[in-house]
């Protein structure tokens, strides 16, 4: 996680019938993290997914994360679980998860940033630009990520924190200019014509790690 740059997230491209070959690609390429992200599937047919993504991370030495459902990272060992602000609490995923596995957990203003629990291993700032992925949440613009910069450089233990939300190679640039060094993706690359070649032009314009 600390060398983590580019994430995905992405469902399990059931339209296209691709998964396996998707993940490959990505993950050839250079994603770092891939999150597998069904809102409304059962439990069955993410742990079916879910292994399909454990394997292919497991190929390229990437992390696998699950969207909001520890009991399918668990049963899928994954790296571990990404929350939101309205799922469960960290502190109850992490009993779940024990130590071992990661939780992060999406902010979306200020307070929320300032606000994470410290069981949480990493932070999503967003979104910055308004995305279809979450319909009705206004963006909440460069401040948010500048916002995040600055408080990770006082903090005495800073956590890894990603850059969310509509973010592409055209934005990059700008997103990265307000302090961020680590984006999440998703239409970037999901809805890209060549998603290998995506993956190549975002991490070409993300900073290395300091």
């Amino acid at each position: 996680m600390s060398d983590a740059r580019l994430y995905l997230v992405t469902d399990a491209r059931t339209r296209q019938g691709d998964l396996e070959a998707f993940l490959d690609r990505i993950l050839e390429a250079g994603v770092d993290i891939v999150q597998l992200r069904e809102k409304h599937a059962e439990a069955g047919d993410l742990i079916r997914w879910g292994r399909i993504f454990k394997r292919a991370a497991d190929r390229f030495g990437a992390l696998f994360l699950v969207n909001d459902r520890p009991d399918v990272a668990i049963a899928v060992e994954a790296d571990g679980v990404h929350l939101g602000q309205n799922d469960l609490p960290v502190g109850v995923a992490r009993r779940m998860l024990g130590e071992d596995m990661l939780i992060g957990l999406s902010t979306h203003a200020e307070r929320e940033f300032w606000q994470v629990p410290v069981d949480a291993d990493y932070m999503c700032a967003g979104p910055v630009f308004e995305t279809p992925t979450k319909p009705g949440r206004p963006a909440s613009g460069h401040s948010l990520v500048r916002f995040a910069a600055e408080q990770m450089r006082i903090e005495t233990t800073p956590r890894p924190w990603f850059a969310i939300g509509g973010i592409d190679a055209t934005t990059l640039p700008e997103v990265v200019a307000a302090g961020a060094a680590r984006v999440v993706v998703v239409r970037a690359i999901a809805e890209a014509g060549d998603p290998a070649a995506a993956v190549r032009e975002l991490l070409a314009k993300l900073p290395p790690i300091s």
